[in-house]
């Protein structure tokens, strides 16, 4: 056979499955969007909680001077990336589980990895959203300064995806634990107010007890805001940081980490099967 002729099936393969990607995609981006309880619970609550707090606190951060609100705002970036990547994502495959939707799709045609790319697209599409209106309002309405150098820029951008990547794919095997889709609200919301009280979103991160800073240390969440506060604070700030510095390595390290552990954990756990047998 000559090598043009074998190659055309390859490229019409490549092309079905390009096809089925982006049809995933499209059914993924489409259902969040006409989702009002997913607009609301997973885009705009990050938001709601940036501008009632924004307005209420102000002074500045003990031992520095740096506005407090300026602090929170870059925390509530993280909290914003674990709301859409981590609870919009265990949430949304938890339902779509006990309602059959993964059964029924694993019997299609379409790859079953064009699943997971069309929740990839989803996910990098609503933070990215998610991230633009934070950071947006935290400027125009609170004057949080835009990062002024390309390394900060980098960093914003390096951090928000192993963020992003580690809380999709730990909210994907989370929603292994979540026995129903009535139930997945439930079972989601507790986990992310409680990273976001010990992960110093809220409060100063050096103010909180040093059992809660050790155990938010073994989380994501915690590194995200301390990245993002690397980006849009003064280097002055580290001095009320645990450490006396922000910890880049250390924080692209604990996301790899994470990123890497919830991969394999969702292979662990993952059924095609849909709802499990009662």
């Amino acid at each position: 056979m000559h090598p043009a002729e074998s190659a055309r099936p390859a490229a019409r393969g490549a092309r079905g499955y390009a096809r089925a990607c982006a049809a995933r995609s499209s059914v993924e981006l489409r259902a969040f969007f006409r989702n009002k309880q997913s607009l609301v619970f997973t885009l705009f609550f990050p938001v709601i909680l940036l501008v009632v707090f924004g307005s209420i606190f102000e002074g500045k951060v003990e031992g520095t001077d740096t506005d407090f609100r300026q602090v929170f705002m870059a925390g509530v970036i993280a909290a914003g990336v674990m709301s859409t990547a981590f609870s919009g994502l265990a949430i949304n495959v938890a339902i779509e589980r006990d309602t059959g939707t993964i059964r029924r799709l694993a019997l299609t045609p379409m790859p079953k990895s064009a699943y997971f790319v069309g929740k990839i697209v989803r996910v990098v599409v609503t933070t990215v959203l998610e991230t633009i209106l934070l950071i947006g309002i935290a400027v125009t309405a609170f004057g949080l300064p835009l990062p002024q150098t390309a390394e900060r820029w980098s960093t914003l951008v390096w951090c928000l995806a192993l963020g992003t990547a580690a809380c999709a794919l730990a909210g994907t095997a989370y929603s292994a634990l979540i026995p129903n889709s009535r139930s997945a609200a439930a079972v989601v919301t507790p986990v992310f107010m409680v990273m976001q009280f010990i992960s110093g979103v809220f409060y100063p991160f050096d103010h909180l007890p040093v059992w809660m800073q050790n155990t938010a240390a073994l989380f994501p969440v915690k590194w995200m805001a301390q990245g993002f506060r690397s980006v849009f604070l003064p280097d002055g700030f580290t001095v009320v940081e645990p450490a006396g510095s922000w910890e880049l390595g250390r924080i692209a390290l604990v996301l790899a980490l994470w990123a890497v552990g919830g991969l394999l954990a969702t292979g662990l756990t993952f059924d095609w099967r849909g709802p499990r047998v009662r």
